[in-house]
C-alpha cells in the first residue's frame, strides 16, 4: 500500500490542475500527517500531529506543442494543445499535467442571459442596444455577430451574487474587436460598434472547472459606443481596461466610408458620430450581479491603444501604439486607482535603438487634463480639427511647419495658438511629432510588466517601415534605426525606475518609468517553407498579446502573424530564457484574449481566444484547399471564433502516487 501521508500531500498538490483549469493555487501546498492512535482508553489525550513545513511551489516549465502539419490537417483546422506543465515543489516532488483547450463558447452560439432567455454570443447592438441586422442575403437576415473576440479579463468579487452559481462566482470580461464580413462576403471591418460582454462562470471549488451560467452585454450608450476594441488588461483595482484601436483621422473624416458606416450602424445616421469620441480608453467595472458598467477616459491620449499596463503603483500607465509612426506613451494619474485625470508623456530616445543596442529614454510632457474637460471640448464646445492645427499633405515650403509621418505618410503640421491641450489629447500623434517624440515604431502592440525584475515588455508585431534606417517614413532624429526589416517582429524590454524628470524639468511622480529599452526577443524571417511559413515556425512571429505570470516567471506571447500559417501561443521563461510553443490556433486565426491569472479562489488560469479562423491570404496558398472545408465545418462557415482557456486533461491527473 502507498504512503497515505504522501498521497494526501499529492492530493493537495493536484489542486493545481485537478482535471480542469491550469495550473496551481498560489501560496503553499499543505503536507499533512495522519493522526496516529497511541493506545489507552477513550479519555486518553490524542497526540497532536507532527508539524511539517508546507511544500511550496518552486518552479514550472512547459513542454512544447509541435507545430501542426498537413499530415494531420484536422489539427491545423482547430485549436491544438499537446503540451505538459511540469511543476516542482520545495519537497522535491514533481508533477506533470497534460494541457488541453476548453472554449466557453463559439461566437454565434445562443447563451443564457441570466433571466431565463438566450442571447447571441458576440452579437452587435446599436447605441440603443437594439440588434444590428445583416441584410446582405435577402431571406437570411440575422443579427451580426463577431468572428474576432479579443481582450479578456478574469476577475473575482467578494460580494458576488448571481443566480445559478452553485460553487464560486468568477467573472470574465471579453470584448469583440470587429466583424470581418457580412453573409454576402463584403468586408465589414470597423463598421460596427464593438460589444463587450461580462460572463458569469460557476467555479467548482473541488476542481476549479469553470461553467458559463450568464452572458451580459454591457450598455455602451453613455460612452458613444466603442470603436475597434483590441487588446485589454486587468487593472490592479479589478476593472477591465479596454482599448480603441486605429483612431479615425478627424482631418479626413468626410471621405472615410468606414467611419460613415460605423456611424450609420451605431446611430442610424452617417454623420451622427464624432471621430473625436473614439481612440480613447474604455474601462469596464463588473457588478456583483454579473452585469457591467462602462466609462471612457479621454485623457490618456487619442492613439491606437492596444493592451495597456498599469504599474503596481496604481497610477503609472504604459501604453504601446499599434500604428505606423507610433510612439511609446506613458500616463501618470493624479490619484491611485483613478484614470480620470493625469499627465500624458511620450518617449524620446536619447540614444540609438537598434536590434543590438540598449537605448536610454527621456520623457516629453504632452500635457495634463481631466477626462471631463477633454470630453467637453468634443461634445460641448464641438471643437474641430482645423481649430487645433493645420495638417497638410503637401510640403508648403514654409519652415514654420514641422515634417511628420502619420501612418507612414508625410504630413506638415502647425499648431494654432492656445491649442496645446486640445492637440495633446485629441491629436496626440500629431502633437507628439511636434514636440519631438520618437514617433518611429511600427505596430507596437501589447505591453505587460514583470514586477519582481522591475521591467516591462512591449510587442513589436513588425520591425519595418518607420523603424528601419533609410525607409520612406524614417527620420534619423527619432533615434530608432534598425538596420533591416524583420517582418516577424520582436519584443522590447524596458528597464523601469524612479527619479526621472520630464522635458520641462518637472519631476515625474512615479517609480515605474521606463528608462531604457533593448530588443529581448527577435523573430526570424525565412524563405517560404513547405507549408508556406515565411517566418521560422520554431520562433515567435509578429507578437501581439503579452501577459506575464509572476508566479510562473513566464511571459506568455500570442501572435498576430501574416508569417505563420498557424499562429501560436508561446511561453517564455525569463529566468531560463527558454521559448516553448504551448498552443496552435486554427490556420488563418490570430491568438487573442490572453490573460495569465495567478490566482482566482486559489486557482490559476490562462485565458486564450482566437479570431477570424480561415482568414486566407497568399501565405495559405499551399493549405487553403485542404483546410477551408474543415474550418468552415468547425467554426460556423468561418463566421465563428472561440472564447476559452487552457485546462489540464482530466485523464492525465492521478490522485495516487
Amino acid at each position: 500500500m502507498s504512503d497515505p501521508v504522501q498521497n494526501r500531500s499529492r492530493r493537495q498538490a493536484l489542486k493545481f490542475l485537478a482535471g480542469v483549469p491550469v495550473m496551481l493555487p498560489l501560496g503553499t501546498v499543505a503536507s499533512t500527517s495522519l493522526l496516529a492512535a497511541c493506545g489507552g482508553d477513550d479519555d486518553d489525550p490524542v497526540a497532536p500531529p507532527p508539524t511539517q513545513e508546507p511544500a511550496k511551489f518552486v518552479s514550472a516549465s512547459f513542454t512544447a506543442t509541435p507545430a501542426p502539419s498537413l499530415a494531420n490537417a484536422a489539427a491545423m483546422a482547430t485549436t491544438t494543445v499537446n503540451s505538459t506543465l511540469n511543476v516542482t515543489l520545495s519537497d522535491g516532488s514533481t508533477h506533470a499535467y497534460k494541457l488541453a483547450y476548453q472554449p466557453f463558447f463559439i461566437t454565434g452560439d445562443m447563451l443564457p442571459d441570466g433571466k431565463g432567455g438566450r442571447i447571441l454570443a458576440g452579437g452587435y447592438v446599436d447605441i440603443n442596444n437594439q440588434p444590428i441586422i445583416d441584410r446582405s442575403k435577402p431571406g437570411q437576415e440575422r443579427q451580426f455577430f463577431s468572428d474576432s473576440p479579443d481582450g479578456t479579463s478574469l476577475l473575482t468579487l467578494e460580494n458576488a451574487n448571481v443566480s445559478g452559481v452553485k460553487g464560486k462566482a468568477v467573472f470574465v470580461v471579453v470584448q469583440f474587436e470587429y466583424n470581418s464580413r457580412d453573409q454576402a462576403g463584403a468586408s465589414t471591418y470597423g463598421q460596427l460598434p464593438s460589444p463587450i460582454a461580462v460572463l458569469t462562470l460557476d467555479q467548482d471549488p473541488a476542481t476549479g472547472k469553470l461553467t458559463l451560467v450568464k452572458y451580459h452585454n454591457v450598455d455602451m450608450s453613455k460612452v458613444h459606443g466603442l470603436w475597434i476594441t483590441c487588446g485589454a488588461s486587468l487593472s490592479p483595482w479589478n476593472t477591465h481596461l479596454s482599448s480603441e484601436e486605429y483612431e479615425p483621422d478627424a482631418f479626413s473624416i468626410a471621405g472615410n466610408a468606414q467611419f460613415k458606416a460605423f456611424s450609420k450602424n451605431t446611430y442610424g445616421s452617417e454623420t451622427a458620430a464624432n471621430p473625436y469620441n473614439y481612440g480613447h480608453l474604455p474601462e469596464i467595472t463588473v457588478n456583483p450581479d454579473g452585469t457591467g458598467t462602462a466609462k471612457k477616459h479621454f485623457c490618456l491620449g487619442r492613439i491606437s491603444h492596444e493592451l495597456i499596463q498599469v504599474m503596481p503603483d496604481n497610477r503609472t500607465v504604459l501604453m504601446g501604439d499599434d500604428y505606423t509612426n507610433g510612439g511609446l506613451f506613458m500616463f501618470v494619474a493624479d490619484r491611485e486607482k483613478d484614470l480620470s485625470a493625469g499627465t500624458l508623456y511620450v518617449a524620446k530616445y536619447t540614444e540609438k535603438l537598434t536590434d543590438t543596442s540598449t537605448a536610454k529614454i527621456s520623457w516629453i510632457k504632452l500635457g495634463h487634463a481631466t477626462s471631463k474637460e477633454i470630453e467637453d471640448l468634443v461634445n460641448v464646445q464641438k471643437i474641430q480639427p482645423t481649430d487645433i492645427m493645420e495638417s497638410l499633405t503637401a510640403d508648403p515650403g514654409d519652415d514654420s511647419y514641422t515634417l511628420a509621418h502619420l501612418d507612414g505618410k508625410p504630413a506638415w503640421l502647425k499648431l494654432k495658438p492656445g491649442m496645446e491641450k486640445a492637440a495633446a489629447f485629441l491629436e496626440t500623434h500629431r502633437y507628439a511629432n511636434l514636440k519631438g517624440g520618437s514617433m518611429a515604431f511600427t505596430k507596437m502592440e501589447g505591453t505587460t510588466v514583470n514586477i519582481k525584475d522591475k521591467v516591462a515588455y512591449s510587442a513589436l508585431a513588425n520591425i519595418q517601415d518607420s523603424m528601419v534606417e533609410g525607409s520612406a517614413s524614417w527620420l534619423a532624429s527619432r533615434n530608432v534605426a534598425f538596420p533591416k526589416t524583420i517582418k516577424a517582429g520582436g519584443i522590447l524590454q524596458h528597464a523601469l525606475g524612479g527619479g526621472q524628470r520630464d522635458s520641462e524639468g518637472g519631476a515625474i511622480n512615479s517609480e515605474w518609468v521606463p528608462t531604457q529599452s533593448h530588443l529581448m526577443l527577435k523573430g526570424e524571417d525565412i524563405a517560404a517553407d513547405a507549408l508556406g511559413n515565411t517566418a521560422n515556425p520554431e520562433n515567435i512571429a509578429s507578437p501581439d498579446n503579452l501577459k506575464f505570470s509572476e508566479t510562473l516567471r513566464t511571459l506568455f506571447i500570442g501572435e498576430d502573424s501574416g508569417n505563420h500559417v498557424n499562429n501560436f501561443l508561446w511561453a517564455y521563461n525569463v529566468d531560463k530564457k527558454t521559448l516553448v510553443r504551448i498552443l496552435s490556433c486554427p490556420a488563418g486565426a490570430e491568438s487573442t484574449g490572453l490573460h495569465a491569472v495567478d490566482e482566482a479562489h486559489g486557482w490559476t488560469y490562462i485565458m486564450s481566444n482566437f479570431q477570424h479562423p480561415g482568414d486566407w491570404s497568399s501565405l495559405h496558398a499551399k493549405v487553403q484547399g485542404t483546410l477551408d472545408p474543415l474550418i468552415r465545418a468547425n467554426y460556423k462557415d468561418r463566421f465563428g471564433a472561440a472564447v476559452g482557456y487552457l485546462t489540464a486533461d482530466p485523464t492525465s491527473v492521478k490522485l495516487q502516487g
